[in-house]
């Protein structure tokens, strides 16, 4: 008996791409996009979809940006889930311009932006130090009915951290109290560390002081962050209080906290 030979169409196609895409078998949806690309089927909105969520998850944000473009280019219509993909295949490649412009096409074709479009533009953003940007997002977030997530506060509050504008991120932290997305220690870490290289280390340890109160672990970047603030600003026994508290905090000493325990050490001229 002659064995029957399936031909493939669009809905295996898309069942076996999103079954790639699901179980993070980016690799094997890489070669369903080649392999499609060299069939005589016809690609719809969710062949695009998948082969775009696929390259994001490779990193192939070139790859996804190039099928994002014939996808623009067609008649199909690209809904929240397409831009998402490509725009967080963009955030994984630093292509923060890409992201922003994706974004602006989404608005001007009036597809339905979410808390996903935001956090990866911001997190792009703020890969790129772009901080200006980055903040813009939320202020323009905060003006729909979007609720802000704490991916989206985290990207935004990073781009702080790194422009030294330690002020700016305090405002955010503030902000994440007040909405449901409540900050975690990734936040409150950023936070802390944009305090530390702006030597407000005042405001860090108030900071602490809250993390504490509301039972969001601290770890080896908010420690170290503290100590370092402390020592910067020769305040060695609030540095060696710091690392006392270290051990009850399950948190272990590594090589920058140690020099910073030293350097207090030696401040306050304390060698034992």
């Amino acid at each position: 008996m002659a064995q029957r030979r399936i031909k493939p169409n669009a809905i295996i196609f898309n069942s076996t791409m999103n079954a790639c895409v699901m179980d993070g078998e980016w690799a094997h949806g890489l070669q369903l996009v080649t392999a499609m690309s060299q069939s005589i089927v016809e690609a719809d909105a969710l062949t695009f979809s998948g082969a775009i969520s696929a390259c994001e998850q490779a990193g192939e944000w070139e790859r996804a940006s190039m099928l994002f473009i014939s996808m623009t280019q067609s008649e199909l219509e690209l809904d929240t889930i397409t831009f998402n993909a490509a725009i967080s295949a963009c955030e994984k490649g630093g292509e923060w311009e890409k992201a922003l412009q994706y974004l602006s096409v989404m608005v001007q074709r009036e597809v339905k932006l979410d808390t996903i479009t935001f956090s990866a533009a911001m997190t792009a953003c703020e890969k790129g130090s772009q901080w200006q940007k980055a903040l813009q997002l939320v202020c323009v977030m905060a003006q729909t009915e979007i609720q802000s997530s704490r991916e989206s506060f985290n990207a935004a509050i990073s781009a702080c951290k790194k422009c030294g504008l330690w002020e700016n991120a305090l405002d955010l932290f503030r902000v994440t109290g007040q909405s449901k997305s409540e900050p975690d220690t990734i936040t409150c870490s950023a936070v802390v560390s944009a305090c530390e290289k702006a030597g407000a280390w005042e405001a860090a340890l108030q900071l602490y002081a809250v993390m504490k109160k509301s039972k969001v672990e601290s770890n080896a970047i908010t420690f170290s962050a503290m100590i370092i603030a402390c020592q910067k600003a020769s305040e060695w026994e609030k540095a060696l209080q710091l690392c006392s508290m270290m051990p009850q905090s399950k948190v272990e000493l590594d090589a920058i906290v140690s020099d910073a325990a030293l350097s207090a050490c030696e401040q306050g001229g304390v060698w034992e």
